[in-house]
Formats: C-alpha cells, sequence, structure tokens
C-alpha cells in the first residue's frame, strides 16, 4: 500500500470538531436521530427509545409472492422523505426517454416498501438510496443533522431456486453494473441492477444524489443541495450525482463531503444553506468519509481516496490530509 499525503491550504477553516454523529439534542432531550434507505428521519428520545417526533402507520403493498405475508404497514415520519420525487421516465436523448419509460413500465412498483416479486419490482430510492450506509452528521450548536442522500430507481427481480444457478452463470460479466444475491434457506434468489439508460444514465431525472440539512427540533428540512456533477460526451452537465462517502461537519460550520460518482472532488459546503465553498480535485475517488484531528495546535482534514469501481471513479491508493498554514 502507497501512502499518499498531500497538504493543501485554504482560509475557511478556523473551526472546532463537532460531536458524535447520529446522538443529537432534542429540545433538551439526549436524542437519536436514525436515516433509513427509504429518506426516512426518525427522531427517538435516546433512553426509552420513544419518537420524539410525529411518526404515523401507513398501509403499504402487499406481497405476491405465494406463501409470503408482508406487513400491512410501515411507520412513516410525519415529515416528507428526504429525495423523494415523482419518478417519471427521463433520457438525454428521446430514445434513451422512450426506453426508460418502456422499462419502468414493465416493473410492479406501488410506492416505497413494494416487496420484491419475480416479474421485477421497482426499487426506489434503491438498496443505496435514501441515507446510505454513510449515515448522518450533526451540528450541535445549529441543531442541524447533515445527511447525504441518494435516489435512484433500481430492478429488483426474485429468481425461483431451481433456476438461479443456470441465470447467475449465464449473467457472469454483469457484476460491474448487476448483482445476485443467493439468499440461501429461501426459495429465491435474487438479481438487482440499477435502471439506466443506453446511455447508462439513471432513468429517472436528477439530482440522483443530494446533501440535506434537517433541523432536529421539529423534523423540517432546512435545505438540501445536488452533489456533485459530470459532463456527458454531449456536453450537457449533469449535476446531483449518487454518492458512497459520508459526510463531516465542523463546528465553523462547514459540510466536508466526496465520494460521488464520476467525480474525484472534495467539497467544504456551508452548512447554513448547502452553498460549496471550497473544493478540490483527488488523486482518486474519494468513496469514503472524511474524518478530522488536532496536532500540535494545527487542524488536519483527512480522507481516504481509493476509488470505486461502480462509482466510476479514478482508481488509486492515497490518504490525503489538508490544513491551513
Amino acid at each position: 500500500m502507497i501512502w499518499h499525503f498531500q497538504v493543501v491550504h485554504h482560509d475557511l477553516w478556523d473551526y472546532d470538531v463537532a460531536s458524535q454523529p447520529t446522538l443529537v439534542d432534542y429540545r433538551g432531550t439526549p436524542a437519536i436521530a436514525i436515516t433509513t434507505k427509504m429518506g426516512h428521519v426518525f427522531v427517538l428520545d435516546r433512553v426509552t427509545g420513544k419518537p420524539l417526533l410525529p411518526v404515523e402507520e401507513r398501509a403499504v403493498p402487499k406481497s405476491d409472492i405465494a406463501g409470503e405475508l408482508a406487513s400491512a404497514t410501515q411507520p412513516f415520519p410525519a415529515n416528507p422523505a428526504l429525495g423523494q420525487m415523482p419518478i417519471e421516465p427521463w433520457g438525454i436523448t428521446a430514445e434513451d426517454r422512450d426506453w426508460c419509460a418502456k422499462q419502468i413500465a414493465a416493473l410492479r412498483y406501488e410506492g416505497i416498501f413494494t416487496p420484491p416479486s419475480v416479474g421485477g419490482t421497482l426499487v426506489y430510492p434503491s438498496n443505496v438510496g435514501g441515507v446510505n450506509w454513510s449515515g448522518s452528521a450533526y451540528d450541535p450548536a445549529r441543531g442541524l443533522l447533515i445527511a447525504p442522500v441518494n435516489r435512484l430507481p433500481v430492478a429488483v427481480r426474485l429468481i425461483p431456486r431451481e433456476r438461479f444457478d443456470e441465470v447467475a452463470s449465464k449473467a457472469e460479466d454483469n457484476r460491474m453494473t448487476g448483482e445476485f444475491s443467493r439468499q440461501r434457506g429461501t426459495p429465491f434468489g435474487m438479481y438487482r441492477e440499477v435502471l439506466a439508460s443506453p446511455h447508462e444514465l439513471p432513468c429517472i431525472a436528477p439530482p440522483w444524489g443530494q446533501l440535506a440539512a434537517i433541523d432536529v427540533r421539529d423534523g423540517s428540512k432546512r435545505w438540501e443541495v445536488p452533489t456533485g456533477k459530470v459532463t456527458t460526451p454531449s456536453g450537457k452537465t449533469i449535476e446531483g450525482l449518487p454518492g458512497f462517502g459520508g459526510a463531516l461537519v465542523t463546528a465553523g460550520g462547514l459540510v466536508f463531503l466526496s465520494g460521488t460518482m464520476r467525480d474525484d472532488t472534495l467539497r467544504a459546503y456551508d452548512v447554513e444553506n448547502g452553498r460549496v465553498l471550497w473544493s478540490t480535485p483527488l488523486p482518486a475517488g474519494g468513496q469514503a468519509a472524511p474524518m478530522t484531528y488536532r496536532i500540535g495546535g494545527k487542524q488536519y482534514v483527512v480522507i481516504s481516496a481509493g476509488g470505486h469501481g461502480k462509482a466510476k471513479t479514478t482508481m488509486g491508493d492515497s490518504v490525503v490530509a489538508f490544513a491551513l498554514p
């Protein structure tokens, strides 16, 4: 492994480390904020688990698999989910849009929590959607929960156990765009793939990735901005790329975020409004969460930049550190 440190100077900093992510203060009550892949945000009493913001049970679609009994309801926060937008076929060309429309129409979709099916289900905002593995960060001074959000259409299909090996063996060369899961001990295996047009862009309109700030005192969304951008071969710039990196919030009012697809950039956002204040290219994709520490009277922000094959970012093996003079 090659360790590559690069120190860059910038005059926007002068901050202290923010508190641990997800542990929040709800109007004086110690609480925890839970973010989900549906884009939901739940704020719970840290001791009892009691919801501190309104939660209601809503009816959700039934499973169409014989013998499978899915829950008739799911808990929904009263505030709208992050990143939720109507599902409308999209493409950079009319042909792409028409192709996407046919793919979407062929899949079952009755809203989030639509169960997977043998015929194919549209899962939205997807297995990497909503707030993914990166979780959220918290600004205790402002009471803001900062969360990177993805919204992608994913086609999921259940494969009967007796056919799984045959189907999977014929698609071994597809692992960078799709994923098989054996789901051992069940009657079905599973295949899922992002629903993308012939130009390899998601079949719904961007933004596909956003950064959002939520006021944990009432669950309202303070702001939401697209993350990352890419220019297509035709010269069209698209903002709002899906991301696989966590956010770092500092007491000085900055949010550091990288990890977006097709974009090797680390950015610093204004925690008050989401405006980009600073950015710098990384030697490889920053599909990671930045960290910060102070030593010798100087504070550093560090991120691993190793790239990600499925994110289509530059591959590498670097750890990059940034600091003020």
